[in-house]
């Protein structure tokens, strides 16, 4: 109750205090003060009144300025009695002039606190939006991670079944391969040549594994930020040879168009690394390409201290949309946007050759083929640096 009492007449129970106290010093300054500086005195305090209060203190406030006004500092002072015109004009003047700046005071508070309530609803929405958002987003991050993880599973489990059925089955062949004859002697019933075509489908699929494990294993240290490169100054032309080399029961059917520049500068990078990406390159123009097709390499000097490695093949090609996504981890096994239809693989060859380019400060992207079929890679990579690691070969 007394909570109420206060809020709903504290105003004008200040109104009259604070009047009556500037009423009471003002008269103690005499005659040192004149009718003007009265009534700019009452109506500063009117205008704070209004402000802090609102209107009806601000009334309040006017009509006892007034009074007092026209009471203590008009003549004849001490009556409500006015002598002259002009002062009956003053007293109006004041009272029209402290009534109507209380209410605009009145108001523009009003409209500051409306302002105030409105910019603290606009953020009390916007956090509730960003609140919904982020949880929008967190929803959609968990469903792509399902999906993702969904996703590695058939791919894993693909890539582990497809190697391990094919060794099952010839390992089942060959100890199966030992039929009693009625005479109690062995018979082979494959022969040599395929006891030996058996051995290496088993030593094939074997190297397959191998390679998928490895490869999770070099992804998951790039993602780590664990690669350990060693870095040395080499010959990009012998690294472009050996991973070719490597390539080659790959690229037995296209033919390879190879332009080196004539003097390409040396390069300090980890070789075995480099000679990595070059080959999932080569694996992949391959395996898009068809067969007879072309496959091109190019390297040359770039911008300073940088040379550009290029490859570019005659496959379907990949949408402009779609190529930044081909550097993804297992793209592929999303089957999302994926043109590669049944072409086996994971998708962690192009993640994995994208994270040895950066780790060694290089860039690595896909760009058009001048309106020709076919994807073409482009690897920019830095010649190195030769501090703390000797001379630069010449």
């Amino acid at each position: 109750m007394w909570k109420v009492f206060r809020r709903k007449f504290l105003g004008h129970i200040a109104a009259v205090v604070v009047i009556a106290a500037a009423t009471a010093a003002l008269r103690a300054l005499g005659s040192q003060i004149n009718p003007t500086t009265v009534a700019l005195t009452f109506l500063l305090i009117i205008l704070f009144l209004a402000t802090a209060w609102g209107p009806k203190p601000a009334i309040l406030a006017s009509l006892l300025g007034a009074a007092c006004f026209n009471f203590f500092f008009l003549p004849p002072v001490g009556t409500f009695h006015i002598a002259h015109p002009e002062n009956w004009i003053a007293l109006l003047a004041f009272l029209v002039t402290a009534m109507t700046a209380g209410q605009l005071s009145s108001r523009a508070k009003l409209r500051a606190d409306e302002a105030t309530e409105a910019r603290q609803e606009v953020e009390r929405l916007y956090h509730e939006l960003q609140d919904t958002f982020e949880q929008s987003s967190q929803a959609k991050a968990l469903k792509q991670s399902e999906r993702l993880k969904s996703a590695l599973l058939d791919a894993v489990t693909h890539d582990l079944r497809t190697p391990l059925t094919s060794i099952k089955a010839s390992v089942t062949t060959l100890l199966n391969d030992q039929p009693m004859r009625e005479d109690g002697e062995d018979a082979a019933r494959l022969g040599e040549a395929g006891r030996q075509e058996m051995l290496e489908v088993i030593d094939e699929e074997a190297d397959r594994l191998d390679r998928f494990i490895e490869d999770l294993m070099v992804l998951a240290r790039i993602e780590a930020g664990e690669m350990q490169l060693r870095r040395e100054w080499g010959s990009l032309e012998e690294i472009v040879t050996a991973a070719m080399k490597r390539a080659s029961p790959l690229t037995k059917n296209h033919q390879i168009e190879l332009s080196l520049y004539d003097e390409l500068p040396s390069v300090r990078v980890d070789e075995r690394a480099m000679a990595e990406v070059i080959y999932v390159l080569l694996e992949n123009a391959a395996k898009y390409s068809p067969s007879g097709g072309v496959i091109r390499l190019a390297a040359q000097p770039d911008q300073q201290d940088m040379v550009r490695l290029a490859i570019e093949d005659q496959g379907p090609g990949i949408p402009p949309e779609l190529r930044e996504r081909v550097f993804d981890k297992f793209f592929r096994a999303t089957r999302d946007g994926d043109l590669s239809g049944q072409k086996p693989g994971t998708g962690m060859g192009m993640a994995i050759a994208k994270g040895i380019v950066e780790a060694h400060g290089g860039r690595i992207w896909i760009e058009n083929t001048n309106d020709r079929a076919g994807t073409r890679v482009v690897v920019l990579l830095p010649t190195g640096d030769v501090e703390g690691d000797g001379d630069r070969p010449k």
